[in-house]
């Protein structure tokens, strides 16, 4: 019997109740924009935040909880992820709502793109960046996500989430504490929705702009491979992919991943790539911009996970 059937049927009699899907030893690669990684040792789709929270309540407390969203900034390691994985569903968390003509409500799977398109049906401005971002509206709660000048910092007015212990809470712009790409709010939440505010904005205008993004990612962005988006966070005052192209690392190669060549700062799986081919070619990048310009990249991609058997990875390679 392996580990993640073990701890379902560990977790069976406490969750007589919970309406949403579990499953042991679910795979991770199909849930990711990389398509690598190891299963889940159990995966848990809630039905509503209020399951999400009843979920949460009688969890026992030695069990570790990761939580993800549309796959698209992550890297799950090939040993798989131990505990359980709380996926938000579309159906359950996808949600959007007009509140009032500049602001909305949007659950934490949907997706940016569709919370752009929303907008601009309202005739709401000040989402067109969202257009350009393959993530959903969680994963942008919580690394601050960003394009063409904004982040989401400049939209957030509250975000309701559940904590460990099943309670429900919300934050302030202001406790959610946002910096560059990052969020203080706490490890342990999970983000269900936001209240956003944009500004009344022409219809024609909110197209325009959303066009311009369109426009940009294709003919700069690598978007019809498998990949995570940008990889690593733009040091102040400099550009990742000038620096990894100064490095002479653009279409730089570890097994199955390369860097782009279309844009350096995109690994992509060229088919076949394990987690640890990907990792490896990150961590080789780091190293050799630090070489070359004393500068160390940080991760925008997050890495989560077990490494495989004899598969670690070291920060930098040292």
């Amino acid at each position: 019997m392996s580990a993640g059937t073990d701890l379902l049927e560990r977790l069976k009699p406490s969750l007589i109740d919970i309406r949403g899907r579990l499953a042991a030893d679910a795979s991770m690669a199909k849930l990711t924009w990389f398509q690598v990684g190891g299963p889940a040792d159990v995966l848990f789709q809630p039905a509503d935040a209020d399951d999400l929270a009843a979920f949460m309540k009688v969890l026992p407390r030695d069990v570790p909880v990761t939580v993800v969203g549309v796959g698209s900034n992550l890297l799950v390691r090939d040993g798989g992820i131990g505990g359980v994985v709380v996926r938000l569903s579309a159906k359950g968390f996808g949600g959007i709502e007009q509140l009032n003509e500049v602001r909305l409500r949007a659950g934490a799977a949907a997706l940016d793109k569709q919370v752009a398109a929303f907008a601009f049906h309202a005739a709401m401005g000040g989402f067109e960046f969202y257009h350009g971002i393959p993530g959903g509206i969680g994963g942008a709660l919580r690394m601050n996500a960003g394009a063409n000048g904004m982040e989401t910092t400049n939209r957030v007015v509250e975000v309701e989430a559940v904590d460990r212990a099943g309670n429900r809470v919300k934050l302030s712009h202001t406790e959610m504490g946002y910096s560059y790409r990052h969020s203080a709010a706490p490890g342990d939440l999970i983000f269900t929705s936001a209240v956003l505010e944009g500004f009344e904005r022409d219809c024609d205008a909110i197209r325009q702009a959303m066009d311009e993004v369109q426009h940009h990612r294709e003919s700069v962005q690598p978007i019809k491979e498998k990949t995570g988006g940008s990889t690593f966070k733009n040091p102040e005052g400099h550009s990742a992919w000038k620096l990894v192209d100064e490095a002479g690392l653009r279409g730089f190669k570890v097994g199955g991943a390369q860097m782009s060549e279309m844009h350096c700062n995109f690994m992509i799986n060229t088919g076949g790539a394990t987690a640890h081919d990907l990792e490896t070619l990150g961590e080789t990048v780091r190293a050799r911009v630090a070489e070359n310009s004393g500068i160390e990249l940080e991760w925008e991609i997050k890495r989560i996970g077990r490494f495989g058997p004899g598969r670690e990875v070291t920060p930098f390679l040292r």
